[in-house]
């Protein structure tokens, strides 16, 4: 499995550009998922650029919460390629120039191996990408609280790594299980998770390139 950043706080290539949000591209088992599109849609498509990514080669469009810092590119990017199918949370509406949408209320398979949560407390859903090492969970800012993003994710396999943001998150027992941690965009105590697993911790930011 290869997971791409391509919108975050924080830089890991120079040419590229951050700002407040979060995206990812997950690549695996021949499918390619944007997971969030950041808060710029002109952001993330010159990150891409810049990547050699083409919108043309992405199947799926997975929106984890309605926060404009991970649904703002979705005015931008079905322009580029309208054929993608977008799964976004029950609680999102309004979502244009896509040639299919899939509101997710409850957790349910979205292909083989790729798994959601579900909505989880009326805001957010996180994807699970079933690997040979584990599940690889990723989430946009967790505000459901981790706890019943990990309870929830668990019943598709074991957790192996989780990536995306960590907003608020502080229970950090909760990792101690996994093999790979990843935290990005909002998640506050970034320092104290490094400090804590530094041969879990793998570091975030815009083109960072994570192998699982």
């Amino acid at each position: 499995m290869k997971i791409t950043i391509l919108y975050d706080n924080t830089l890991f290539q120079n040419n590229l550009k951050s700002d407040w949000g979060f995206s990812c591209l997950a690549e695996a088992h021949g499918r390619t998922i944007l997971f969030d599109t950041g808060a710029n849609g002109t952001i993330l498509l010159e990150n891409m650029k810049k990547l050699n990514i083409q919108p043309s080669s992405v199947d799926d469009v997975f929106i984890s919460h309605a926060h404009f810092d991970h649904v703002g590119g979705l005015s931008s990017f079905p322009d580029k390629n309208s054929n993608v199918t977008v799964f976004v949370p029950v609680s999102l509406r309004g979502i244009r120039n896509a040639k299919k949408v899939i509101y997710v209320d409850k957790p349910m398979i979205l292909y083989e191996n790729f798994y959601s949560t579900g909505e989880l407390e009326n805001i957010e859903q996180a994807m699970a990408v079933k690997t040979e090492k584990g599940l690889v969970l990723l989430v946009g800012c967790s505000h459901p609280d981790m706890k019943n993003i990990m309870d929830t994710a668990s019943q598709f396999g074991k957790i192996y790594a989780i990536i995306g943001g960590l907003h608020g998150f502080d229970d950090y027992e909760l990792l101690k299980s996994l093999d790979v941690i990843c935290p990005t965009h909002c998640t506050q105590h970034i320092a104290e998770i490094k400090a804590l697993y530094p041969e879990k911790y793998i570091e975030g930011g815009v083109g960072k390139i994570i192998e699982l």
